[in-house]
């Protein structure tokens, strides 16, 4: 099959042909229509990269062409979306429903005496994420995908498995935001506006969207924001303490750079939070004073995968969207080749590109 892979650290996207194994134990072989491009894979490429050569593709939705021997949770012919949450299902924070922090991922990988999944020219491939989406065909964990309806669109339903519960689980999730709450969405890339999608459904009187880019934020007008800041021209503090009175209950933070977070405490209201979710930088974090959050009964959380559990979650995404309550379309600015990645990674780098998709596998 076709897989796009990266040789090395800062090499690019090359496709080449690859031998993908048989499924054994809960391995799910899927059929790739649609894989996303996201920044985490572009970081794994460009500079935070240890495995190589390795298949990318964390935005994975397709076709189950074939199934292992112990899978019971999908079957032939199911369409199903990727995630690259990794859950084992049988320790204790899997059992309580936490599976975004499952304390042994690596049992959704195959051991080293099970032979890899991908090979190419006879040596072992590395597999992204456990999904390497970015391929004709992937050899996925049952636990890292979940039945979507034969309805779903295949682009939207690619961004479901990251962007989509990385922003809209962290306010319906993490946050688990209220009716006639205020929300503060910092950064109005693709995964803000599924927060301003997950502010909308869970009732969010107030959603104000900062940003440095216009463009952007007449976007997130148009996905539900009911205010914008431009960070650039306006000190962001000011405005948001101006349109609330007195801060917002829940501060996302989708940038991640070190002032921008100072930034976002300062516009928590008392009984408020700040959620920790980007990270631009490796410098990225917040000076918390005890004495002012303790007075204030604030606080300030880490949040991984929106605090999603995957096989709840993406059906109910895929539901809303097929509802006309949450809107994925939009967030598909364009659709690529196999052969186009790199090309499709420069045209993020325009403010006005929300996400690009792979649909041509051929």
């Amino acid at each position: 099959m076709k897989a796009s892979l990266t040789k090395g650290l800062g090499q690019g996207f090359v496709v080449e042909e690859v031998d993908l194994a048989e499924p054994i134990g809960h391995e799910v072989r899927v059929e790739v229509r649609a894989s996303g491009l996201c920044h985490s894979d572009l970081s794994v490429a460009t500079f935070i990269g240890e495995e190589f050569p390795v298949v990318l593709g964390h935005e994975v939705a397709g076709v189950v062409t074939e199934v292992g021997p112990l899978v019971t949770q999908t079957k032939v012919g199911d369409h199903v979306v990727g995630s690259l949450i990794q859950y084992c299902g049988a320790c204790t924070n899997c059992l309580s429903g936490r599976t975004h922090v499952c304390l042994r991922p690596e049992a959704t990988l195959r051991t080293a005496d099970q032979g890899p999944r991908i090979s190419w020219d006879g040596a072992p491939v590395a597999q992204g994420m456990g999904l390497g989406g970015f391929a004709q065909e992937a050899l996925i964990h049952e636990n890292q995908l979940a039945v979507v309806p034969d309805e779903m669109p295949w682009a939207p339903a690619a961004l479901i498995g990251c962007g989509v519960l990385t922003g809209a689980g962290a306010v319906l999730n993490s946050a688990r935001v209220q009716h006639g709450e205020t929300v503060v969405i910092i950064g109005a890339g693709g995964v803000g506006m599924n927060a301003v999608s997950g502010a909308r459904i869970a009732g969010a009187e107030t959603i104000i969207v900062t940003d440095i880019e216009d463009g952007k934020l007449e976007r997130a007008r148009a996905f539900g924001a009911t205010h914008v800041v431009n960070s650039r021209t306006v000190d962001p503090v000011e405005a948001v303490r101006e349109i609330t009175g007195h801060g917002a209950d829940h501060v996302f933070d989708f940038v991640g750079a070190r002032p921008v977070t100072a930034q976002g405490l300062q516009m928590v209201a008392k009984g408020g939070g700040l959620y920790l979710i980007g990270v631009s930088s490796g410098d990225a974090g917040v000076e918390v004073n005890s004495i002012a959050t303790l007075s204030g009964s604030q606080r300030v959380q880490g949040v991984y995968m929106g605090s999603s559990n995957l096989k709840r979650d993406i059906p109910l995404y895929a539901s809303l969207y097929l509802q006309g309550r949450m809107n994925l379309d939009d967030l598909v600015s364009k659709e690529i080749g196999l052969a186009d990645i790199s090309a499709g990674y420069e045209a993020l780098k325009d403010g006005t590109t929300a996400r690009v998709v792979v649909t041509d596998l051929s």
